[in-house]
């Protein structure tokens, strides 16, 4: 039986291996999937932890780690064009460096049965899910923003994985990643970095009585893309080189709302503890030979 509790916590979100690898500072394999190669700025916590995912070798995102709270912060990506197509027969893996620093750089399959205490002590397992009622796990990082086999295979980890409420999922928070999808596939002409996360307010969900899954309040989520289609209509073309949205993660009152990113790191700035430096793009996604960005193009 799920329960929950407010206390006070803060996010500070067949047999294959898949590859990570927890890092104090990013690679450079790995950086290629943040615009110029920058982390949002403002969220340096002790229990956040950067991973670089890997699968089959090679670097597919970067995932900012809560092990307090058993969720990611936020999962960075390049979007991939696609056909929205997902694939659900991957097994779901676990990052052995999350509970041992020396550990295996490989990313590797949950055990069904007699998990070790050191690895649920820091991440999240299936059966923090398994009776949640109202929430199934929802992607940051959805395959359906990638094309090939591989880079959506890697995205069914853990530790890319929150409890979403199922509403939220497969109705609000579904449509807005179809319109990204279709927005970036028809008019972004370069990368197109993406970053999603949330937000927490302490409600948690607990498995023997024990605090397991923090409980995002808010999911948001914001892209940069500073080669478009200049020519896209006025609707779209306002919406580059970058956008951004919120929603709230419940059954009711659950719209999402497009917006700035400008106006999106106001909005975190409220609601959740981030520092005033908070930036989620380096430069606010303004190309160096820009004087705006092409931001609002008439």
């Amino acid at each position: 039986m799920m329960v929950y509790r407010v206390h006070q916590a803060f996010i500070c979100l067949l047999v294959v291996t898949v590859g990570a690898e927890v890092q104090e500072d990013i690679s450079p394999g790995c950086k290629r999937f943040l615009y110029m190669g920058t982390l949002p700025r403002g969220l340096e916590e002790k229990s956040l932890k950067k991973i670089c995912q890997f699968y089959e070798g090679k670097p597919r995102f970067v995932t900012l780690y809560d092990t307090f709270s058993h969720i990611p912060v936020y999962s960075a990506y390049t979007f991939k064009r696609s056909d929205g197509s997902k694939k659900a027969d991957v097994p779901w893996m676990y990052e052995p460096q999350l509970s041992i620093a020396t550990g295996p750089r490989e990313m590797q399959q949950l055990p069904s049965e007699n998990i070790p205490k050191m690895l649920e002590a820091a991440q999240a397992v299936l059966d923090d899910y398994s009776d949640t009622v109202i929430f199934e796990r929802g992607q940051l990082n959805p395959d359906e923003h990638q094309a090939n086999l591989d880079d959506k295979a890697a995205t069914y980890t853990l530790t890319n994985v929150v409890p979403q409420v199922r509403d939220f999922n497969i109705g609000p928070w579904k449509k807005h990643e179809h319109t990204i999808r279709r927005r970036l596939n028809n008019y972004c002409r370069g990368t197109a970095y993406v970053i999603t996360g949330v937000t927490t307010s302490g409600h948690t969900i607990r498995r023997h009585n024990i605090d397991r899954l923090g409980i995002p309040t808010y999911f948001w989520s914001a892209y940069c893309c500073v080669d478009f289609d200049h020519n896209a209509p006025y609707p779209e073309r306002s919406k580059f080189p970058a956008f951004a949205a919120h929603g709230l993660n419940d059954r009711e009152n659950n719209k999402v709302q497009e917006m700035t990113v400008q106006q999106l790191e106001d909005f975190l700035k409220r609601v959740t503890y981030v520092r005033s430096s908070f930036q989620i793009f380096y430069d606010n996604c303004v190309p160096a030979n820009s004087a705006n960005g092409g931001l609002h193009l008439p």
